[in-house]
């Protein structure tokens, strides 16, 4: 493979900081999870999964925007509904039919969505969540798990605290995935002081068997509302999400990235006792009902249900994680990197020794990847597009070329020397 160069993006990343600060909008999206000097920092392009750089380099993308594309870029039929909402308007001085039409897609395929309301971020929606519990309850604390946005009630309890006042802090709370005792004795040690439960119910790990349904248990013994954040979940592990996947339904719940293939829209679903608080609380934006957005989601739900796209990813991710893992096999890597998560969001965990920590191994497996075409973070996250013909074994030969390169590097006597780039320098960890 022609070797890469980044020039153009280090020419760009020196222009942007001078008004951006990190030269991104997003943290994820940031110099901090690239190696630097050896990775792209800019993109220009997209075709179904396949992305390209501002150097013209190409990659076979299992970013995917942070999520928000399920079906691949520039999918066909979600573009024409763009376009014919374009030709229309895009945001009016009054609701539009669509908002209605959308709302109750959502509620005939999740199973509580009896009510709906729609934001732009997945941040938008959790934390009107909150506040709709807060105000169901009239309690203040909040006990959750996993990652749910940058607004303060979450992200004050992270070490990402800067900026939130210690009052706002002292809130919320922190239990681990799948230990339902912990949360048991938060909710215990305060029961009438709780005002939601919020839990992504799966993500890199699956709940255990009894876990979800003994958190619902839980919240409606101490009178809590218990909160499903699907951002992640919706449209990629089931279309009704985990809470139809497993059989448990909260109270209220959080969709959005895979919504709208890419259009900024997210969506707060819930019961009909509870949505109700949204003609008291102030939940209200600009954007909360853009047009574009609306027509993509719909366009985007069709085709997902059409195409059956729910099984052919969770296929695809199958197929994959037992490649990688016989790839790593092969190349004397299981050692260092083990393939994790489920069959709809397979991931990697790097495991550390005296001898290598995990920031240096982390850097030296992504600066192989990104060289060798194959744009990764974490996890691998997939989209309709990548199941097409020949995808899958593509991609699978550009990730042993540099697994192999990996390996050649961790043999070596210096492998911090085998870095063409800067380490990259992680954020904070978001789930447990």
């Amino acid at each position: 493979m022609t070797k890469r160069v980044f020039d153009r993006s280090e020419q760009l990343f020196a222009r942007a900081l001078e008004t951006v600060p990190l030269a991104t909008q997003t943290f994820s999206k940031s110099a901090l999870s690239m190696v630097k000097g050896a990775s792209p920092l800019f993109l220009q392009s997209g075709q179904g999964c396949r992305v390209w750089d501002v150097d013209g380099n190409e990659y076979v993308d299992h970013v995917l925007g942070l999520l928000p594309i399920v079906l691949g870029y520039c999918d066909p039929d979600v573009d024409q509904a763009i376009l014919e909402q374009l030709g229309r308007g895009i945001v009016f001085s009054l609701a539009t039919e669509l908002e209605a039409e959308l709302a109750e897609r959502l509620r005939a395929m999740i199973p509580c969505a009896e009510m709906c309301r729609f934001g732009k971020n997945g941040s938008d929606v959790t934390s009107a969540a909150i506040r709709l519990a807060r105000a169901a309850t009239g309690r203040d604390r909040v006990a959750f798990s996993g990652y749910h946005g940058w607004h303060d009630w979450y992200i004050g309890a992270t070490a990402r605290s800067l900026g939130v006042p210690k009052a706002v802090r002292d809130l919320s709370t922190t239990f681990p995935f799948n230990d339902a005792d912990a949360l048991e004795m938060h909710l215990r040690s305060d029961p009438d002081g709780f005002a939601a439960v919020i839990l992504e119910p799966e993500t890199l790990a699956a709940p255990q068997p009894d876990f979800l349904s003994r958190v619902r248990e839980l919240t409606e013994q101490y009178g809590v509302i218990l909160v499903f954040d699907e951002i992640v979940t919706g449209f990629r592990l089931d279309m009704g999400g985990a809470q139809k996947h497993y059989g448990v339904v909260p109270d209220l719940a959080c969709f959005g990235k895979a919504l709208g293939n890419g259009m900024p829209i997210s969506a707060l679903v819930g019961s009909r006792r509870i949505m109700r608080f949204m003609e008291d609380i102030f939940f209200s934006g600009t954007f909360g009902g853009e047009a574009l957005s609306l027509a993509a989601a719909l366009a985007t739900l069709a085709k997902l249900e059409r195409e059956d796209a729910v099984a052919k990813i969770h296929a695809h991710g199958r197929a994959l994680k037992t490649g990688v893992h016989d790839i790593l096999q092969r190349r004397g890597l299981t050692d260092v990197i083990k393939v994790i998560g489920g069959d709809w969001w397979p991931g990697l965990q790097v495991v550390p020794s005296p001898e290598m920590d995990d920031i240096l191994l982390t850097s030296l497996l992504r600066q192989e990847l990104h060289a060798n075409g194959v744009l990764q973070l974490v996890t691998f996250n997939i989209s309709l597009s990548h199941t097409a013909p020949g995808i899958l074994e593509e991609t699978l030969q550009r990730w042993d070329t540099a697994a192999a390169g990996l390996a050649d590097h961790l043999q070596s006597n210096d492998p911090h020397a085998r870095l063409r780039g800067e380490p990259i320098r992680p954020i904070f960890q978001v789930r447990q």
